[in-house]
């Protein structure tokens, strides 16, 4: 995801130079103790930060984290992820699948109501990723998740067949039948992710170009909904939804958000015992970190520098980007500037997320691609001033506008313009939504940027890369990198071994091309109070998952 992705502060900071979309590890020690029977009782009510405004609440348009974290909160799939990132019970309650793994029949709950009594159906399904597909629409997920699996899914966005020819079809009210177009082995865990949610036709309709804009043109199915927000708010409040049909699990009541985009502002709330999670920026670690409520969040997200191939000639030489991508020390990156437990990353595919066939990690198998190496990145310098004719270059660098963003820019930058004699860097630094923008519109030179998986599979880095993917925006195009990565997706679809031998020949393919260059895979250092129980952090899609979370009595 714009995992191309946002962590409550530290997390959300650092994801404020994020384009999307999100580890199963719990987020304190004490996540799983569940409060005994016989504990007062205590407020159920939970006080967040968030690292910037919510762009959007569409599931069907949104691409960054703080919209998938908030969707995925107020809403619900065909399934939902557990705390072992396992697909359990949402909207369907059992699933068939065809012998050749094409067709999927999916049972819905008759019990499901949305937040205004209706009761979710099938045809909130179809209507929902039909909309996603739809070229009028306009969304960027809906053609990029649903591409290739869905059956006739690009067809459609392409304008080639009518939006009514989707492999999505409802038999009767509740039961939902997939048509996809090829095998699909990760299929049930997309069905988690917020462009897979259904939607209410009518209520949608009816709001129009105002719908999912505030509170009051919003309908959740899920375990929360909005008390209130705008799209343009700096604080917001979700309340337990009372219509949602396991509503006797959820224990918390309210949770409250309030966007600070200063690490050390985070801290003064946490102190004070107004929030409840508080981000670390380095500078605080050192202070905080033998603190009884320090944590290390580990996570599977994935941060690199973008190098837009369409608009600074200079980055379409691949000599000028294979010496960027050598000639900043990412060590002292993680160690000095992140300092929260953030390791230094050489390739693409993150560490600890995906086993190859047999049980060895990926990242452990495709190696280190890409590492510090001035001497080696001024050969590659001199060799594409030579070719460019000349002894100077001027590339502007895209960021964020919090403090860590900050820091962060200013450190590539100044390594950059010290390692690549002759090389001018200007930064430009902006808020989150109008980074998306930007990408979008290719209207960058570099960008600071960063992905967390979709699904569990390596597809959801890799496929990125696309030439003409919608979330390419940097002109990178491959042939074979393409074809590798196309075969995994269609005729080795459900065959293991070789899925993962094109993987890992693609992912050489992309570093020799340098088409981007690897810096760090998140972590994040916390402050979370002892009272946050059963919050746990999901292997892909929405970091946070919040329906079995509660508040336990202080000690």
């Amino acid at each position: 995801m714009k995992k191309k992705f946002a962590w409550l502060l530290a997390l959300s900071l650092v994801l404020s130079m994020f384009l999307a979309a999100c580890s199963g590890n719990k987020e304190t020690a004490d996540d799983d103790k569940k409060p005994a029977e016989d504990a007062p009782e205590v407020e159920q009510v939970l006080n967040f930060i968030n690292g910037d405004t919510i762009p959007s609440m569409d599931p069907g348009m949104v691409t960054d984290e703080y919209g998938i974290q908030f969707t995925a909160a107020i809403m619900e799939g065909l399934y939902r992820l557990d705390e072992s990132g396992k697909p359990v019970e949402g909207m369907a309650t059992k699933h068939e699948v065809s012998a050749d793994g094409k067709t999927w029949t999916f049972t819905l709950r008759e019990d499901a109501k949305w937040s205004n009594g209706e009761p979710v159906t099938a045809n909130d399904f179809v209507f929902s990723w039909r909309r996603a597909v739809d070229p009028n629409q306009g969304s960027e997920y809906g053609p990029y998740m649903m591409g290739g699996v869905i059956k006739n899914a690009t067809a459609v966005n392409k304008g080639e067949v009518p939006v009514d020819q989707l492999g999505v079809k409802a038999d009767g009210d509740f039961k939902l039948v997939v048509e996809l177009e090829n095998a699909t082995p990760y299929f049930e865990s997309l069905t988690t992710f917020p462009t897979f949610f259904p939607l209410n036709e009518k209520f949608v309709t009816e709001k129009g170009d105002t719908y999912a804009t505030s509170a009051d043109t919003l309908l959740s199915n899920g375990p929360f909904k909005f008390a209130s927000w705008t799209s343009t708010a700096n604080e917001w409040e979700l309340v337990k939804n009372e219509t949602y049909w396991d509503a006797k699990t959820v224990k918390l009541e309210k949770m409250t958000y309030v966007v600070v985009k200063e690490a050390q502002t985070g801290v003064d709330l946490y102190e004070k015992g107004e929030v409840d999670r508080a981000g670390l920026s380095s500078d605080l670690v050192d202070t905080y970190s033998t603190h009884d409520d320090y944590t290390v969040q580990p996570d599977n997200s994935v941060f690199y520098i973008k190098m837009n191939q369409t608009k600074n000639p200079a980055l379409k030489n691949v000599n000028v980007r294979k010496a960027i991508s050598r000639a900043f020390d990412k060590q002292a990156l993680v160690d000095e500037i992140l300092n929260n437990g953030s390791i230094v990353s050489n390739g693409l595919v993150p560490k600890d997320f995906f086993p190859t066939a047999d049980g060895k990690d990926f990242r452990k198998v495709s190696g280190d691609l890409v590492k510090f190496d001035v001497k080696e990145a001024q050969k590659f310098w001199e060799t594409a001033k030579t070719e460019l004719g000349t002894d100077t270059v001027e590339i502007e660098f895209l960021g964020g506008d919090n403090d860590v963003s900050k820091m962060m820019n200013q450190y590539l930058a100044n390594q950059l313009s010290t390692n690549l004699p002759g090389l001018k860097v200007t930064l430009k630094e902006v808020p989150f939504e109008q980074r998306l923008e930007l990408d979008t519109a290719m209207d960058y030179d570099m960008q600071f940027a960063g992905w967390g998986p979709d699904f569990l599979d390596p597809y959801t880095f890799m496929n990125l890369w696309l030439t003409g993917g919608g979330n390419n925006q940097m002109g990178y195009s491959n042939p074979e990198y393409d074809k590798l990565i196309n075969e995994t997706a269609t005729t080795l679809a459900l065959d293991p071994e070789a899925r993962i031998d094109n993987f890992l020949k693609a992912e050489k393919i992309l570093f020799e091309d340098a088409a981007i260059a690897p810096v760090y895979q998140r972590a994040g250092a916390l402050l979370v109070s002892p009272k946050v129980q059963g919050v746990f952090t999901n292997l892909f899609g929405a970091t946070y998952e919040y329906k079995w979370a509660s508040v336990g009595a202080e000690e």
